[in-house]
């Protein structure tokens, strides 16, 4: 156990530095750049730098807009900072990824005393005023993570027998994660109600934080007795925390969902850890964002799909260019190899000789 602990943790360190570099590189310099996007962090997942940034650029050159990309490292007030300053270099449209209604709220209204106007991307500012929400469906979302811990309890036997479902759900600070809870719970409640399956524990991680989600799962196998039979673990790197918790007490894989198709998410289904996880191919989020934004800047109406209601903010029916989600798990996962995923970041190591069995 301790060599798998020590193991683990140099693992995540080679992570940490990764993502670190990355965020790292000079900084641009914000000073008379027409679209000013806000990312919220490196680590609660790694798309943030290693999908979403690289797609924007993409969008942005190719359109050769003026643009600056800044992180606010889970740092809300950092975040507020960092608008301000676009604002001030006179940024005409904000691309915002919202960490907290409140500091986003503020941003919306700073941006649009200045003349600005803002685009909420992936994450809706629940009572916000902004031109567009672009994002993925993240009802649906949380529909495919429920229906596949479902496939996965039935495919190993354990669906005729009560099993126990826990629920590891995203930040509470994020719109987003009541999203996903509501897809999982549409699909999982109707089947406590029936006893079909038995509710387990419950719980939000804060701010998606990976190393609390994983004390949080260890603790509740505490609670349980270990007697935990599947997750609906709201992305990834929760998922992974339940991977690694369930690795260390010498326990079984058990059906468990995941979002964000990252290598490590991918490396756990092809290993029979992860059942499933959800792709939401960022690069078309970003490049629908980055030409709403090149539209909003030459006063144009962007793209939308439909409407979303927004309760509270302005306006009430907010526009929104909504993407449909992809479930993904040994079945398709090579499909992420289209220039998403890089097969020879995933199928290494352990993991190589997964990628050439049969599905």
């Amino acid at each position: 156990m301790k060599k798998f602990l020590i193991v683990s943790v140099v693992a995540l360190a080679a992570v940490s530095v990764a993502v670190t570099a990355a965020v790292a590189k000079p900084a641009q310099s914000s000073a008379n750049k027409d679209i000013c996007v806000l990312l919220p962090d490196p680590k609660s997942s790694v798309r943030w730098e290693t999908q979403d940034r690289p797609a924007l650029v993409a969008a942005f050159k190719k359109a050769k807009a003026s643009y600056v990309i800044t992180n606010a490292d889970g740092d809300a007030q950092k975040q507020k900072t960092q608008a301000d300053q676009c604002l001030s270099n006179g940024a005409k449209v904000v691309i915002l990824v919202s960490l907290d209604a409140g500091s986003s709220i503020a941003i919306e209204k700073a941006a649009y005393k200045a003349g600005a106007k803002v685009i909420e991307y992936d994450r809706q500012v629940t009572g916000g005023q902004s031109e567009i929400y672009i994002s993925f469906d993240g009802r649906k979302v949380g529909v495919l993570q429920g229906k596949g811990v479902v496939a996965g309890l039935k495919k190993n036997g354990m669906y005729g027998q009560k099993p126990v479902v826990a629920e590891l759900n995203g930040g509470q600070t994020d719109n987003n994660s009541y999203l996903f809870k509501g897809g999982y719970d549409s699909i999982l409640n109707p089947l406590y109600k029936r006893g079909t399956l038995k509710k387990g524990p419950d719980q939000f991680v804060p701010g998606w934080d990976n190393q609390k989600a994983l004390t949080i799962f260890q603790q509740m196998l505490i609670k349980t007795q270990n007697k935990i039979d599947g997750v609906a673990a709201a992305n990834d790197g929760l998922a992974n925390g339940v991977v690694t918790a369930l690795k260390a007490k010498g326990l079984k894989p058990i059906p468990l969902s995941g979002q964000d198709a990252t290598e490590q998410g991918v490396q756990n289904i092809i290993s029979g850890w992860q059942t499933m996880t959800v792709w939401k191919d960022t690069r078309v989020l970003a490049t629908k964002s980055a030409l709403a934004a090149i539209a909003i800047a030459k006063g144009k109406k962007p793209a939308r799909t439909g409407f979303v209601a927004n309760k509270g903010g302005k306006p009430a029916k907010l526009p929104a260019y909504i993407i449909p989600p992809v479930s993904i798990d040994k079945t398709n996962f090579k499909q992420l190899f289209n220039g998403y995923l890089k097969k020879s970041n995933v199928c290494k190591g352990e993991y190589k000789n997964y990628c050439v069995k049969p599905a």
